[in-house]
């Protein structure tokens, strides 16, 4: 059961963007499985892509059409990760790319193609292009939610989340589904994630948004410390909404980058809590390094323990392992002496020595609720960072043990 996450109450259509999903039978479940997303011409689309060298086949071509057209649509299916396929792999992307084109009036170079699910087996190619001939007459504003249920594979809940500002005097919305539950680790990317809004948004600014988004959200995260060969995170701006163009110079760009990151953030924490197996949400705060890089390879480093993960699923306050991992971080210059660490409010370790209130009663009453924090001190400079994380349960091993049963 996922930690504290309940699926999305509302998600508001977005003016400009029209979707469909279908089951063409790619998973053995029955479940839908395939997505189209398809976009008012004029929409800006940026993206960033998963850095693992072994990247799919679809991001691949993703890619190369995003530096040669601008995106109108998407195509996303779930149960098979096109990875590991090859050059037929790419081939099957493309043509199933240009069959979207053939059937919206658009260039295939203008469909983004994305897949997710088991590697190295082959794209299922007729059936999901009996799934395309489904998909592009039944598209419709309305689908936001279906496609949140469509895109999952090991996830137990739909992921999405709707807000509006006020910008200009104008109402803007913005909507973003997302999946995740496993292979979670930030190298952008870790997942895939949709987001959409009616704004209009000036390309550059696009592109430097969605990066800077990325780095405070999705790369924030981590389930099992493994990068995916797939993912991706993609923000579309379909301009339909009658406001003035959003640059970084707007007078309230901010307000947008605050909605904007409210989105993503909480499609980022959605994906650690419903982690594979997950019975905690856990928060690793790391302040006083020399610099952010420093904080954030330390709060990483106590996030992937298997002792401090475990520690936490068994709610037992052996918290020499986290001072293990702080210790192994190859943070330079890192003294053990400066360094504090509290669990919750609880001062476990001040400034190197054992603190006079800490209190391993109160410490198992803490590590035992759903939502747990970690606050290391590094007692070096003025940087902080923060990530979220999952504890590392029984339920883990077997998820991913009988992933393809």
């Amino acid at each position: 059961m996922p930690v504290g996450l309940s699926p999305p109450e509302l998600l508001l259509p977005v003016s400009g963007i029209r979707l469909a999903t279908c089951a063409s039978g790619i998973k053995a479940s029955g479940n839908s499985d395939m997505v189209l997303m398809v976009a008012e011409p004029g929409t800006q689309t940026a993206a960033v892509f998963t850095k693992n060298a072994y990247c799919a086949a679809p991001v691949e071509i993703a890619k190369k059409h995003m530096q040669q057209a601008s995106c109108s649509a998407l195509l996303i299916n779930s149960g098979n990760a096109n990875a590991g396929t090859g050059r037929q792999g790419e081939a099957d992307a493309l043509m199933l790319c240009q069959q979207v084109a053939s059937g919206t009036g658009l260039q295939a170079t203008q469909v983004l193609p994305f897949s997710t699910g088991v590697i190295s087996e082959p794209l299922p190619v007729d059936r999901m292009q009996s799934g395309i001939d489904q998909l592009i007459p039944a598209l419709s504003e309305n689908n936001w939610f279906p496609a949140a249920e469509a895109i999952m594979t090991t996830d137990t809940i739909a992921k999405g989340i709707s807000t509006q500002c006020v910008i200009d005097n104008q109402t803007l919305t913005i909507t973003g589904i997302s999946k995740g539950s496993g292979m979670i680790h930030p190298d952008m990317a870790t997942m895939l994630a949709f987001v959409a809004t009616d704004a209009a948004v000036d390309p550059f600014s696009l592109q430097q948004l969605i990066q800077s988004v990325s780095d405070k959200t999705f790369n924030c995260i981590s389930v099992d410390g493994d990068t995916s060969t797939n993912d991706a995170f993609v923000l579309m701006a379909t301009g339909v909404a009658d406001s003035r163009l959003l640059s970084t110079s707007h007078p309230e760009w901010q307000v947008f980058v605050e909605a904007i990151e409210s989105v993503a953030l909480h499609l980022a924490q959605s994906i650690i809590r419903d982690g594979e197996g997950a019975t905690r949400f856990i928060e690793v705060k790391v302040s006083g390094g020399n610099s952010v890089d420093d904080c954030r390879k330390v709060a990483f480093t106590v996030a992937h323990s298997p002792l401090v993960k475990t520690a936490f699923f068994a709610g037992d306050p052996n918290l020499g392992r986290i001072l293990a991992a702080i210790g192994r971080s190859k943070v330079t210059n890192l003294n053990m002496h400066e360094v504090s660490l509290y669990i919750g409010h609880l001062p476990v370790l001040e400034r190197g020595e054992p603190s006079d209130l800490y209190d391993e009663q109160q410490a198992t009453s803490i590590m035992a609720e759903e939502d747990v924090a970690i606050h290391i001190d590094l007692g070096m400079g003025e940087e902080s960072a923060r990530i979220w994380t999952t504890d590392l349960s029984y339920d883990y091993v077997k998820i991913n043990a009988e992933y393809r049963s």
